[in-house]
């Protein structure tokens, strides 16, 4: 055996993918690097400033304070602070005297409003996990495996054929049969190419992936909204005129009619609401992005794999509409090409076939391997 042979043997031996050490279910990410960070800021953001807004009130102790009268006691002073933040009432006068109430209790559940805001922005992540996740884990794992033996059965198609090569006492036949076997498609693995076809008339994946980006963004808006509503209508008024001349008190005539009031946490909570409306109306774009990166295909990745023998989803014009679930499908098979080991291999051998002079002569993996093996040395010439 010649010396070029042993070493065309030593690097198809190499070629070949190693069996996956471990189960490649538990390393496989169900969510995208965009989606992970929103599901983090988005949830994240709210319970961290309403935990310090809470820390600061049992810190502080009492979040208000009025301007009781000098003839008050203590503990009368202390009734007063009590009543007006149960109460939370502004009493007022308009443009032409009459008396208004004005209800401030935005400002007490405030934290407790941020608290459902959490829970709602974790309602998509809580949809996408328990309807779409399953599938989209099957579906990775099938492709992903399929890919990586594609491509194991392909350098094997390439050691068989040297040693076909090697044992025929007619290269001219040889060289025949393998043209005839490239144009009748002898060598394509249909199971894997149809499956992804099949993936391009489906639309549950897809239909989901928007409705979550829907859903975050129409929270996002109704936090925005809400933010807004109170800084119009309570964010800035932080002393109030608080009236206690009610039950019991109601005929005391030492006790004045209104009490005024400050608010302690006033400043805190705008601070708050500023810094959770802000961040929100930042991530908007974000969630569009998310939601638009389905109009158009992600190519790069197919394209590698074209190189196999007879793989030829975009040659064929087959990739139609984007908007289906094989385009969630590539997404998240490039969110996980660490455990794709197959790409790497092939993407080397694209760089390489972009620096080949004879680029027609180099169509998919096998022919660059036939190269390598020294197939093309004995080919006979047209």
């Amino acid at each position: 055996m010649s010396l070029s042979h042993t070493a065309a043997e030593y690097m198809l031996s190499d070629a070949l993918l190693p069996d996956p050490g471990g189960s490649r279910a538990k390393g496989l990410r169900l969510e995208l690097p965009s989606d992970r960070l929103l599901k983090f800021v988005t949830v994240g953001l709210p319970l961290f400033l309403v935990s310090l807004a809470f820390a600061r009130e049992f810190s502080a102790g009492s979040q208000i304070s009025c301007f009781s009268p000098t003839n008050f006691t203590g503990k009368q002073s202390a009734y007063v602070d009590t009543a007006c933040w149960d109460s939370l009432l502004h009493h007022g006068f308009d443009t032409e005297g009459h008396a208004i109430t004005k209800s401030l209790w935005a400002l007490k559940v405030f934290p407790y409003s941020l608290l459902v805001v959490a829970v709602l922005m974790y309602l998509p992540y809580l949809l996408w996990r328990y309807a779409a996740a399953p599938a989209l884990h099957s579906d990775l794992l099938f492709i992903i495996d399929e890919l990586d033996k594609s491509y194991n059965r392909s350098v094997r198609l390439v050691q068989h054929m040297r040693k076909v090569q090697q044992a025929s006492a007619e290269p001219e036949r040889f060289w025949e049969e393998y043209e005839r076997a490239r144009r009748e498609r002898y060598f394509e693995f249909p199971l894997l190419e149809r499956y992804l076809t099949c993936k391009q008339h489906t639309h549950s994946l897809v239909f989901i992936y928007i409705l979550r980006n829907l859903l975050l963004l129409l929270f996002l808006a109704a936090t925005c909204l809400y933010l807004v509503f109170l800084h119009l209508n309570i964010f800035f008024q932080d002393e109030f005129s608080c009236s206690i001349k009610t039950g019991l008190l109601q005929e005391e005539r030492h006790i004045p009619p209104l009490i005024p009031c400050k608010l302690v946490f006033f400043s805190i909570f705008q601070l708050i609401s500023l810094s959770v409306g802000g961040v929100y109306v930042l991530l908007m774009p974000v969630v569009i992005y998310n939601a638009l990166q389905l109009c158009q295909w992600d190519k790069g990745l197919l394209s590698v794999y074209e190189m196999l023998p007879a793989f030829d989803l975009l040659s064929r014009k087959m990739l139609t509409c984007p908007v289906n679930d094989l385009n969630v499908i590539l997404l998240f098979l490039r969110a996980n090409i660490s455990e794709l080991t197959s790409f790497g291999r092939l993407n080397a051998v694209s760089a390489l076939r972009e620096a080949t002079a004879n680029k027609e002569d180099i169509d998919t993996v096998v022919d660059f391997m036939t190269l390598l093996a020294g197939l093309e040395t004995t080919k006979p010439k047209p």
